[in-house]
């Protein structure tokens, strides 16, 4: 490559990496977002829901329009939507604003990623096609990877605004090259209608697909609502066949499914992007609740994944030739494997054996993500080049939309599951001990919301016995025993003291015992709760084994070294 082409690859690694960091970055910084504007879970979550929502609908119709209008002014129109959405969302007063600000930044997302795609593409020669598409898949593949761990160290350094507004500058950078490097007057165009029909059967069929995986949790996956999302899913996506089909301008070349290695790219691609976001998302979690860790130091406990991702994916890129794509896909799906299957056999908590999983899972991604973006293209030229790049930057966001709804769906299940049995272990270990009636019945009220609250309430079980409450018995214990002696005002006040001082005596120490039980069956609650809890979130990577082992099988869909080579020649 000589200067220039540099210069512009590097330009679209910009868009690229900001697109796909801002699927993931906003994750962990949600707390204290939530906590910022004063807004409820359920309706920041739609902040998150509408990037994710936005950016899977229009990738595709947004990079058929560019190829029609031209690809550098429309790309220039992304930068600038991503940047005033960048800028609203860092500057938002309510979660409203930052919901609006979150789909213009999105909307910048859906031209800006695929016409870095195509650009970059465009500005290369045929020898150095490989080396632009291995450099801007590797982007994809970290940008997702990094999100959670720059977003712990931007929110607990600058701010929860910050991770919005740490755009700008790079925005702004790539709005100056991009009038310094790309042509903007008399850009050739693609002389073609735009597929009206195929455009709205497919923004309506990934509208309901991303709607429905993002909310069945919340909603059912049995309710109404889920149950007609899905309908329209097949419906639209059977029209959409029968469109593309007979259209003469398709929004997806329905050609690029007769390459079976582009076939596989997609599956590798989908599956790779599932197994690695379940990681991503779910363990920083892991880390805040149960280990009591801050989101910074979760961040970080992360990072091996994103460094494995970093070292091996250009590793992988180069190796494909050597190795062939087949051996390279399988060993990517065997390294992330063995990571599930380590998950499963160690104990999460001690984070010395975690990092291993981390570190295979991590380094399998990367070896199927720097490949994949090159044999996805396959031996493409064209209108279906660009095309390629398109709908597997598109099936890159299913796949985290469904790591998204499976494991966190799975995980909200099993959470709820291992409280419930908690409680109810809780419950007969306090009933079946020597408490009073009454302290047991406070008791359990503390440990039910304590285990609500994963064993992070401030209420302490052992409240159930206070200072206060000591003293209250003794002072109600003593009028009682007055009340029933004869001639009981009588009593000098010396014998009055006596008595009361018995009393008081044995009531600290009946209450010093009621302490010590407590004390125990507090310690047997939280050993199992931290028991339940753990299985909790280990569980789904367990059952996602077979699944993780299957995907390997996808690796057969790409050609063998010899053929590899015959057809790259």
């Amino acid at each position: 490559m000589d200067k220039k082409q540099k210069a512009i690859t590097f330009l679209m690694t910009i868009g690229i990496f900001l697109c796909m960091l801002d699927t993931t970055i906003m994750n962990i910084a949600l707390p204290k977002i939530q906590k910022g504007l004063n807004v409820s879970f359920e309706n920041l979550s739609w902040a998150l829901n509408i990037y994710t929502i936005i950016f899977a609908v229009f990738t595709i119709p947004f990079a058929r329009i560019a190829d029609l209008l031209g690809k550098n002014k429309v790309y220039l129109i992304g930068l600038t939507a991503f940047l005033l959405g960048s800028l609203f969302s860092g500057i938002s007063v309510n979660a409203a604003w930052l919901i609006a600000a979150r789909g213009i930044q999105s909307l910048g997302a859906a031209i800006v990623f695929p016409a870095s795609m195509t650009i970059g593409i465009a500005s290369v020669n045929i020898q150095n096609r490989k080396t632009m598409l291995t450099v801007l898949g590797i982007t994809q593949g970290l940008a997702t990877a990094l999100g959670p761990t720059i977003g712990g160290i931007i929110t607990q350094y600058l701010g929860w605004r910050y991770i919005f507004l740490v755009n700008l500058p790079l925005i702004i950078l790539a709005v100056i090259l991009t009038f310094c490097l790309l042509p903007l007057k008399n850009e050739k165009t693609v002389n073609a209608k735009i597929d009206f029909p195929g455009m709205l059967l497919s923004m309506i069929m990934l509208f309901s697909l991303t709607l429905g995986l993002i909310k069945g949790n919340d909603w059912g996956w049995h309710s109404f609502s889920i149950i007609l999302l899905g309908a329209a899913v097949f419906l639209a996506f059977g029209l959409f066949i029968i469109v593309e089909h007979h259209s003469s301008a398709p929004m997806i070349p329905l050609a690029l499914f007769k390459n079976r290695q582009f076939i596989g790219a997609v599956l590798a691609t989908i599956l790779s992007s599932v197994f690695l976001v379940a990681v991503m998302v779910i363990m920083p979690t892991f880390f805040t609740t149960l280990l009591g860790k801050s989101e910074l130091t979760a961040a970080f406990m992360i990072t091996p994944t994103s460094l494995m991702i970093f070292f091996l994916s250009p590793v992988g890129g180069r190796l494909v030739e050597t190795t062939g794509p087949r051996l390279m896909m399988l060993l990517g799906f065997l390294s992330m494997s063995i990571g599930y299957i380590v998950l499963s056999l160690i104990d999460p908590g001690i984070y010395s054996q975690l990092v291993i999983s981390l570190v295979l899972i991590g380094g399998g991604f990367g070896i199927i993500a720097g490949p994949v973006v090159v044999l996805g293209a396959s031996n493409f030229t064209g209108e279906l080049l660009t095309a390629s790049q398109s709908v597997l930057g598109l099936f890159r966001q299913i796949g985290t939309l469904l790591a998204v709804a499976i494991f966190v769906s799975a995980l909200t299940g099993n959470l709820k599951t291992a409280r419930a049995h908690s409680i109810d272990t809780a419950t007969e270990s306090i009933n079946s001990s020597a408490l009073p009636r009454t302290s047991q019945k406070i008791f359990k009220e503390n440990v039910q919301k304590s285990i609500e609250n994963d064993g992070n309430s401030k209420q302490h079980p052992a409240e159930t016995i206070s200072a206060a409450k000591i003293k209250a018995l003794t002072k109600a214990k003593y009028t009682t025993v007055l009340a029933q002696m004869p001639n009981n005002t009588s009593l000098s006040s010396t014998a009055k003291q006596k008595i009361y001082a018995e009393i008081s005596a044995k009531v600290t120490q009946e209450s010093f015992e009621q302490k010590q039980i407590v004390k125990q069956i507090t310690t047997e609650i939280k050993k199992e709760l931290r028991k339940n809890l753990k299985a909790a979130f280990m569980k789904p990577y367990r059952q996602a084994i077979p699944f993780v082992i299957l995907a390997g099988f996808s690796s057969l869909l790409f050609y063998r070294k010899k053929d590899y080579l015959n057809i790259s020649a």
